[in-house]
């Protein structure tokens, strides 16, 4: 008999959240190893309701507001530019709600999960690969475990690096997102800050390798320079708060999210552009499909039965797979530099801009997770 029911490799976020989930399930849970991550963590991520909703049942999400200073910061508005005059904005007013997103500290966001984890009664921590009925595979877009299993991964690479930063503004960013779509980069300024008077915000820079390498290697001088030429001053005079980080940008989608006895979550089943913000939401939307698949699972079936897995399989197919598509066909068409697809990509965003129908679907799509 194994000592374990499930074995979750991968201490990021997914892993965390997954082995939280299921330990309130009554599950005994090993909670394997992961790489640190290299540098220090200057991340932000934008999370939708659904994710929100998962935190708070982790009860961590309290515990992120509560911090001195908030580790969250609401989002009432976002700005949306294009490359010739297009433009369209996002009210929470409009949407009939408090907020269109939180933006969480990722450093933080890990700590209070692994703080959690440390009362969760029913998990271990360990560095070794436990066996156990289910294996379920979290170690992001690289996994070594998914290798070893021989699974295909149709994959995309952009050619592209993602800048991040924190960043000081001398005007107070009153829970405003702003993003500007280039060709051929996309600039995104997440409010970030403990209160609206705050003048403080999370880039996240899109662009070709070479420039993006180019960028990286200027002084922190230059670099706020060339930033503060392509925001605008819209935001206001953007300084560096943090160290410069950067990764490789690609699409990519596993052939098989589980088979018998393991399951895959998160990066390790599917990456797509973070010009949405979506990543953390599909890998946490992950976790709670699994859980309430696992939860609800005949008396009679084992965690690793495959009919059972492939519950949670058919479940997340289509939300990935068109995120997947919708980031992508973004990034496509506004990766083109000819002058008539520029002028018929501004038109567009001006457009739905004039379509509240259209602008509330979207919206909520976006807000769901």
């Amino acid at each position: 008999m194994n000592r374990f029911d499930v074995s979750v490799r991968g201490r990021g976020a997914v892993g965390q959240a997954l082995a939280l989930s299921l330990a309130r399930l009554g599950l005994r849970v090993a909670l394997g190893a992961s790489a640190p991550p290299e540098g220090p963590d200057v991340r932000t991520f934008a999370l939708g309701a659904r994710s929100v909703a998962l935190l708070q049942r982790l009860k961590v999400w309290d515990a992120l507001v509560a911090a001195k200073p908030s580790a969250v910061t609401r989002v009432v508005d976002m700005r949306v530019f294009g490359d010739a005059g297009g433009a369209l904005d996002f009210s929470a007013w409009q949407q009939g709600v408090r907020e269109l997103a939180w933006i969480v500290d990722a450093a933080a966001l890990e700590r209070e999960l692994a703080s959690a984890l440390r009362y969760a009664p029913h998990v271990t921590f360990t560095d070794a690969a436990e066996p156990a009925e289910l294996v379920a595979l979290c170690e992001g877009r690289d996994s070594r475990e998914r290798e070893a299993l021989g699974i295909e991964v149709e994959r995309f690479d952009y050619d592209q690096r993602a800048i991040a930063a924190r960043l000081a503004s001398d005007r107070p960013h009153q829970g405003v997102a702003w993003q500007w779509f280039r060709a051929p980069d996309v600039l995104a300024l997440l409010p970030f800050g403990a209160t609206d008077a705050q003048g403080g915000y999370g880039l996240v820079w899109s662009l070709p390798t070479a420039r993006a390498d180019a960028l990286l290697a200027q002084d922190d001088g230059a670099f706020e320079q060339a930033l503060n030429d392509a925001s605008g001053g819209m935001a206001g005079r953007l300084s560096l708060a943090s160290a410069r980080v950067a990764w490789p940008l690609r699409l990519a989608r596993a052939a098989r999210w589980h088979g018998p006895g393991w399951v895959l979550l998160g990066d390790a089943a599917h990456v797509v552009h973070p010009l949405a913000g979506q990543g953390l939401n599909l890998g946490l939307a992950d976790v709670d499909t699994l859980s309430g698949v696992l939860a609800e699972r005949e008396a009679w079936r084992t965690l690793g039965d495959e009919r059972l897995l492939a519950r949670y399989a058919r479940a997340r197919a289509f939300p990935t797979f068109a995120m997947g598509g919708v980031t992508d066909g973004l990034m496509q068409l506004f990766s083109q530099p000819s002058a008539p697809l520029k002028e018929l990509r501004n038109r567009g965003l001006t457009l739905v801009n004039h379509l509240p129908p259209l602008k509330r679907w979207l919206a909520r799509l976006a807000m769901r997770g």
